[in-house]
């Protein structure tokens, strides 16, 4: 590892600057590149060279901050970079490390370790090809904060001229990929990425905001707690509002109308989503609320009596049942209130998952079916013709091992897909029965799409 020269900082004892010294670095660090260190002192920016770790001699690296006083931010957040947030420090198995917070003191020295970084991570990326990282560092102007969006684009965005409906979710680290998820992850991409596939949806475009680590009970409450803060909540969702979607929506091909727009997220998450489709409901017209953590305010629960049921919604609320009596109590409460505003079928569903627990694996679990009630009256209103009667297109033998026969009544265009969604073949498919040889296809599972005469067939093919 290459630090340069020590030439910035005056000697430890005499400076009362608080001092950043870093003690060890992952194994696997790659030689001669510099550490940067970014954070709410210096505009975040992650290839500052103005903030590289120094030789500070005597066997010392670090870097000596501006004092207190005259940096105006208490406390310092920070994250430890090697020059970008591509090659950003990670957690110890290689995924999301939230921002480190620290009071500010002058004359302070805070000795620290890297314990990995996300780039050379050991648990590889599970997202899939649909999945993009927006931007590292949005600006969140509502809040003086940065924070890493990501982005998932239904599998026909490139090939199609379509809009789409948007989901934002919250917890981003958790939504597409095991290797920035605190305890797993919601598949969601995997998710609807199959559905379209299979099944012709019409698609969905998702925005996942990550949360700021020991920011996120601040954020994901408009109402605050003894213990825990919170009290950011609206400013959270102005953001969201004000800013982050009109960024989407000038990005993307995006439907951008209430009707069009949802909102979802689990326990913190499932809170504000809650405030968030009720208090703003100009913008959203549809919630996933998992697991909502209502006991964190009981101001909670008087929201619908102060907001009133002023527009059509779709509320999707799940628990489970082995959560605790105190995640019952609260959602069967804001259940109950639901019902007494005259949120009727179409407009609330409350489900309990009896063996459900308080985790991702749950979420996930669950997802499918959150997705297809709360946008199951938009997507049938925009959905394109349906799949062809099944023996008009057949793919056999199915499990397969080196070569399949395809059967169509009607020509049209072949397209295969694997289970992440990338496009491995297509070619034109004739009428009749045509041979196809699998050979150099990896074992797995595979999507099989016809389009022919503005109508789409998929079948779903095992190979082994």
């Amino acid at each position: 590892m290459r630090f340069l020269p020590f030439t910035l900082l005056l000697p430890l004892s005499a400076t009362a600057q608080p001092v950043i010294l870093l003690e060890s670095l992952p194994a696997n660090t790659p030689p001669d590149e510099p550490i940067h260190i970014a954070g709410n002192f210096q505009g975040w920016d992650p290839g500052d060279t103005a903030y590289i770790l120094q030789d500070l001699g005597g066997g010392q690296t670090g870097i000596a901050l501006t004092p207190c006083s005259e940096l105006g931010v208490d406390p310092l957040e920070f994250k430890f970079t090697r020059g970008s947030w591509a090659t950003v420090e990670g957690n110890a198995t290689g995924g999301f490390l939230p921002n480190r917070v620290h009071p500010c003191l002058d004359g302070d020295t805070l000795r620290l370790s890297i314990l990995s970084w996300e780039d050379v991570s050991a648990v590889p990326s599970t997202a899939n090809e649909q999945v993009h990282i927006l931007s590292d560092s949005v600006y969140m102007p509502q809040l003086d904060r940065y924070r890493r969006v990501w982005v998932y684009l239904p599998v026909d965005y490139d090939s199609s001229d379509k809009r789409y409906p948007v989901l934002y979710m919250h917890d981003g680290q958790n939504v597409f990929d095991l290797s920035t998820s605190f305890a797993g992850e919601w598949e969601v991409d995997e998710t609807l990425t199959r559905l379209q596939q299979e099944e012709d949806d019409y698609g969905i475009i998702v925005v996942a905001i990550d949360n700021g680590g020991v920011r996120r009970f601040d954020e994901y409450s408009p109402w605050t707690n003894p213990s825990y803060g919170g009290g950011e909540g609206d400013a959270y969702l102005q953001f969201m509002v004000e800013t982050l979607k009109p960024r989407i929506d000038s990005l993307y091909r995006t439907r951008p109308e209430r009707e069009y727009t949802g909102l979802m997220g689990s326990s913190m998450g499932g809170l504000i989503s809650y405030y968030g489709a009720l208090a703003y409901p100009e913008t959203f017209s549809r919630a996933g609320l998992f697991s909502p953590s209502y006991w964190f305010n009981s101001a909670s629960l008087n929201l619908l009596r102060e907001e009133g049921h002023r527009e059509p919604m779709r509320i999707y609320q799940l628990y489970g049942g082995q959560e605790g009596p105190v995640m019952a109590l609260g959602a069967e409460a804001v259940a109950d209130t639901f019902e007494a505003y005259d949120f009727g079928p179409d407009e609330f569903l409350h489900r309990v998952n009896p063996q459900g627990q308080h985790n991702e694996a749950l979420w996930a679990a669950e997802f499918e079916a959150a997705y297809r009630w709360l946008f199951a009256d938009l997507l049938s209103s925009v959905a394109e013709p349906r799949r062809p009667e099944a023996d008009d297109f057949r793919v056999f033998p199915n499990p397969a091992s080196s070569r399949i026969q395809i059967q169509s009544r009607r020509p049209g265009q072949l397209l295969v897909y694997d289970s992440k969604g990338s496009l491995c073949l297509q070619r034109a498919l004739p009428e009749g029965i045509s041979s196809l040889s699998t050979l150099d296809w990896p074992a797995g599972v595979y999507w099989i799409r016809r389009v022919t005469e503005g109508q789409t067939a998929v079948r779903r093919l095992i190979l082994r």
